[in-house]
């Protein structure tokens, strides 16, 4: 793994300690690596929203759509 360093105006530091209390994180650095995660992820997810626009719509967006929409996303469970 490899190191980097960030300095912070002792008022971001202080909240970052108290986050690292507050949310049960082992370390300060488990804390940013969460945050960086999370912003990775709603990167790839904008970008995925931004491919979905772009595509066009199918058909109208009733209510049809989105109970097709849920059921494709969401199936029940056939019985055993």
């Amino acid at each position: 793994m490899s190191t980097m360093n960030i300095s912070l105006p002792e008022g971001l530091k202080t909240f970052v300690d108290e986050r690292v209390r507050a949310e049960g994180y082992g370390t300060s650095s488990e804390y940013v690596r969460e945050l960086i995660r999370r912003d990775k992820d709603r990167k790839q997810f904008r970008e995925h929203l931004l491919v979905g626009l772009r595509s066009g719509a199918e058909g109208p967006m009733d209510a049809t759509f989105f109970a097709n929409l849920r059921q494709r996303t969401n199936p029940v469970p056939k019985p055993i």
